[in-house]
């Protein structure tokens, strides 16, 4: 069984904060962007950036990662002169990579400045980029699967709750939204939402705890960093967060050092997965109250 998500760059650097520029030029607040996503190989999602006067350019939206990257082929063409290097950690091992200071990156109508970038091979990045929670702390961002957009605004520009059926207050760390009111097949699981992951992965500690349940052999999981890991893959044939319930989540557990990197290696954790929440018409994502809504489909099961 073949699987290769992108998963999870953690880099400790300064977030740079958006701005919105109207036609006039002026800078305005809490406008909406509505941008058209497209589907990579792997069912990710990617969406249009402009750096400075290049692109468009197809980055990846990545809730799993620290911070937005940009490939070493797009670096070349803008022509922006390589920095100090950072330590990056994917999915299978950590490794030290070049950086650049992006003056403007370009989101729809948001403009953001003085990114700093670690630079990655386009081929284990799977897009031109990423863009990660350092461009999207302090917004909402809505996702509608059904429809292929994305929305970034504040939440109240985003009509607040109205729409989502099931809102989860989550908890913060590094940067990261955690939820940890979950359990799969009867197993208290904390959660993280990773659009940048098309399969969910698991730490050893929840395998140990759902033992061999549900076990379909291994594969090979690729990093950003080109590294690889070995992982065991099984279904859970259930996971419910609050009142939103998925089936047969497909799991692929690792010795993975990006648990360790948000102290998540030593109790059951799962980074969900864009196969997993397809499930859903929508999710949005909360980054300024720490909440995350569900939009379930009219023939999903609802508890309450």
């Amino acid at each position: 069984m073949s699987l290769n998500p992108l998963l999870l760059p953690f880099v400790a650097l300064l977030a740079s904060m958006p701005i919105v520029v109207g036609q006039d030029g002026t800078q305005q607040a809490a406008e909406i962007d509505v941008i058209q996503t497209k589907d990579d190989k792997f069912a990710r999602l990617t969406v249009p950036v402009r750096i400075g006067a290049f692109g468009p350019f197809q980055f990846m939206i990545d809730t799993g990662s620290q911070n937005t990257v940009i490939s070493t082929g797009v670096a070349s063409t803008i022509g922006v002169p390589i920095g100090n290097k950072v330590k990056v950690i994917g999915v299978a091992g950590s490794e030290m990579v070049d950086t650049v200071e992006i003056d403007e990156i370009m989101l729809g109508r948001r403009s953001y400045y003085g990114v700093l970038s670690p630079l990655l091979e386009r081929a284990d990045i799977g897009a031109d980029g990423i863009i990660g929670l350092d461009s999207l702390q302090g917004q909402r961002v809505q996702i509608d699967f059904k429809k292929g957009v994305m929305a970034v605004a504040d939440a109240k520009s985003l009509g607040g709750n109205r729409g989502f059926e099931i809102v989860v207050t989550a908890r913060r760390r590094s940067g990261q939204l955690i939820m940890t009111n979950a359990v799969v097949d009867g197993i208290k699981v904390q959660v993280v939402i990773d659009t940048g992951s098309d399969t969910s992965i698991g730490n050893r500690a929840l395998q140990r705890q759902l033992s061999k349940r549900g076990m379909q052999g291994t594969t090979t999981l690729k990093s950003v960093t080109g590294q690889t890991i070995t992982a065991d893959i099984g279904v859970a044939k259930r996971l419910q967060i609050q009142d939103a319930v998925f089936g047969n989540v497909l799991i692929a557990y690792a010795d993975s050092p990006h648990f360790a990197a948000l102290g998540l290696d030593k109790e059951p954790s799962l980074f969900l997965g864009m196969r997993d929440l397809r499930q859903l018409d929508r999710i949005a994502i909360d980054f300024s109250t720490r909440k995350i809504y569900f939009d379930l489909p009219s023939t999903a099961l609802k508890y309450r």
